[in-house]
């Protein structure tokens, strides 16, 4: 089998936000096939970095007084130690606002430009007259020019599906400051996809993609490329544009660049491996990037003919998948499924959620749904009930019974079986359907504890007679154990770590799944893996609700922009009251919460509000307000929170309390 030299990445995590399951999901994919070629022996190098460009990034970092630097290493931090602890292993994670980064985005616009595939053209866009920048769609809200719905963003309705430009919006409003834009024109520079796609035609169709992806590209390709705006307008937090004053690169330019950026950042650390084996475009080295469906256009269109044109190689093979989603719905604050990777960790371990991906990911772009009820049940039953219990029957015989020490041959003809189907598993693992692998392994699990229940070494060691049967049963069901660890290995890297403790082995690898174990001792067993609780399950949901309680910004939001009809009688059970605000205070470490100390009436009561950057608690007290009285109080990182004051407006500044007209009283009742 020769070697093969293989560079992999995952899609660069937005450092506006938290790692979320959606992220974990991509990495643990990636992470599985990036082990499971180093466990067969090749040279298999995994980076990746944060994607720290962009408008959001430069007014977050504006929101929290300081500078869009400060922040990104913040985030970087956080997102490496959440990386690893879910066991992922990168060679190198590291960051696209980087002097490799900006030197190799240079150098491909530069090589784009002398090959006459840079344009200049004048666009009108809508600019925010407060704020003083141009505004991406995502930062103008509206109503929908066919439906006429409300609140919807800037280049597509979420309430009829329809698509249009921002300009088209009703009533645009910026996010940003509430202001009404105005448009605006602004030079732009353009990378002229137009011009490539019959290369496109061919590429995407070279195997290089999913068969599902390849469709698509081809629906949009038939439909026409349009010119690609590369550019966007200071202020901005990116690269300024080589001898353009005041013009960026827009961030999914220097993104994708941000894999090679970080590859020569570890090639600088890294003795003997040398960049242009794995990025000329005479390579015979592989490239392999793993991203989610919904960025697919970047990866599959804009990136090739972005390295066709500057002399670099096109991916040996992009490997695209779904969308996250829970209990059959699309991640949700208020559900308590928008579950971010700390969250997780401070309830259940790694494995589990790493085991559970595998056992759904099939290799397609299909959605992949998290079934918690399922979740619970598959791996106590597989991880729990069938694997390590297998350890667990027969370590107990050979420790106690034994000294710790295996017979000397094998007698069993599963271990032959089970070693056999090796290529099998191997395949499933390259073409990323990993659920297959799962399934064949659990196949063999069930043979083996089939095997150990058949046999009865507990019945049969009451027989002095007995005892060398025993051992080598017992020493038969350790060493199908070590076969079935050995395949789980990718998937489970501390699990297999810890057996290797438990057998007395140096680390398996792929070309050990022959030697069997004989005549050898082994340490005592010790509890591999504890079985998943519902309540565990159950109370990290609830720290889930309460952290987006706490902020909110940077969670996925519920797909509806308008939530499920209610019945009246729902309606009804709301219990509306004017409250005096006898109080209002800054909380410290919250960006958007004022506290506020509530006169119903019958009492006081305490409210987190998120109205911060629309008024100064000052100028609160002594007003009336409308509260939701009923509202089941929240535990929050800062205090309880024991009811909500309504209020209106598109946020930021725009925030306004609904106030009683004049002559009400606190506690009164609305209707």
């Amino acid at each position: 089998m020769s070697k093969r030299r293989i560079l992999v990445t995952s899609a660069l995590p937005n450092a506006n936000g938290s790692i979320h399951l959606g992220h974990l999901m991509e990495h643990i994919q990636t992470d599985i096939w990036v082990r499971f070629q180093r466990l067969k022996g090749h040279q298999c190098i995994y980076v990746c970095a944060d994607d720290t460009h962009g408008t959001a990034t430069m007014l977050k970092a504006e929101e929290l007084k300081i500078t869009p630097e400060e922040f990104i290493t913040r985030i970087q931090a956080e997102h490496e130690l959440d990386f690893q602890d879910f066991l992922i292993s990168h060679d190198n994670y590291y960051s696209t606002h980087s002097e490799e980064n900006q030197s190799y985005s240079s150098l491909i616009y530069n090589r784009l430009k002398e090959a006459d595939q840079i344009n200049v053209k004048s666009v009108d866009q809508l600019f925010d007259p407060e704020k003083e920048l141009f505004l991406a769609d995502r930062f103008i809200v509206g109503a929908c020019p066919k439906c006429k719905a409300e609140g919807q963003y800037g280049d597509n309705c979420e309430a009829c599906g329809a698509t249009y430009d921002a300009t088209d919006l009703i009533n645009p409003i910026s996010k940003i400051s509430g202001a009404k834009p105005v448009l605006k024109e602004s030079t732009h520079f353009f990378f002229s996809l137009s011009n490539f796609s019959d290369y496109l035609r061919e590429w995407t169709r070279s195997g290089t993609l999913q068969e599902q992806v390849a469709n698509k590209l081809a629906e949009w390709l038939d439909a026409g490329l349009h010119d690609w705006d590369i550019s966007r307008d200071a202020p901005y937090f990116g690269f300024e544009i080589p001898g353009e004053p005041d013009k960026f690169f827009y961030v999914w330019l220097d993104a994708p660049i941000g894999y090679m950026a970080s590859f020569q950042n570890h090639c600088d650390q890294t003795e003997n491996l040398d960049f242009d084996d794995f990025w000329s475009s005479d390579s015979e080295c592989e490239v392999h990037h793993f991203i989610g469906k919904d960025i697919i256009n970047f990866h599959a269109l804009f990136w090739p003919a972005m390295l066709i044109t500057s002399g670099f190689r096109t991916p040996t093979k992009i490997h695209a998948h779904g969308f996250v989603t829970v209990d059959g719905q699309k991640m949700s604050k208020s559900r308590g499924t928008f579950i971010n990777a700390r969250t997780y960790l401070d309830f259940l371990q790694p494995e589990y959620l790493r085991y559970y991906f595998a056992a759904k990911l099939n290799g397609s772009v299909d959605d992949l749904d998290i079934n918690l009820d399922d979740f619970i049940q598959r791996v106590n039953s597989d991880l729990v009930g069938k694997v390590v219990n297998i350890a667990s029957r027969c370590a107990g015989f050979i420790n106690k019974q034994f000294d710790g020490k295996l017979a000397a041959q094998t007698s069993n003809h599963l271990i032959d079986e089970f070693a056999g189907q090796q290529f099998d598993i191997a395949s499933h693992y390259e073409n990323g359907d990993y659920g297959k692998a799962i399934r064949e392994i659990m196949a063999m699990a069930d043979k083996a504890n089939q095997f150990i229940a058949e046999n009865k070494p507990w019945a049969l060691i009451k027989d002095d007679g007995n005892r060398d049967l025993v051992q080598q049963i017992c020493s038969d069901g350790i060493n199908l154990f070590r076969i079935i660890i050995t395949y789980l290995k990718p998937v489970l890297p501390d699990l297999a770590s810890n057996t290797e403790t438990f057998l007395n082995i140096s680390p398996l690898h792929w070309n050990s799944l022959d030697i069997n174990l004989l005549n050898h001792q082994i340490n005592r067993f010790k509890p591999l893996i504890v079985r998943v609780e519902g309540k565990t399950v159950a109370a990290m949901i609830e720290a889930g609700r309460e952290s987006t309680a706490v902020d909110n910004e940077e969670a996925i939001e519920d797909s509806d922009p308008i939530a499920g009809e209610i019945e009246f009688d729902d309606f009804a059970k709301v219990d509306l009251r004017v409250a005096r605000i006898t109080n209002a205070e800054h909380v410290e470490g919250a960006d958007k919460l004022l506290k506020l100390t509530l006169d119903i009436g019958t009492g006081q009561r305490t409210v987190f509000a998120g109205i911060k950057a629309a008024y100064k608690p000052d100028d609160l007290i002594g007003r009336l307000t409308v509260m939701v009285a009923n509202l089941k109080a929240r535990k929050m990182k800062f205090g309880l929170s024991e009811g909500m004051v309504l209020a209106a407006g598109p946020g930021g500044k725009e925030i306004y309390l609904l106030e009683p007209d004049d002559g009400s009283e606190p506690g009164m009742k609305v209707t």
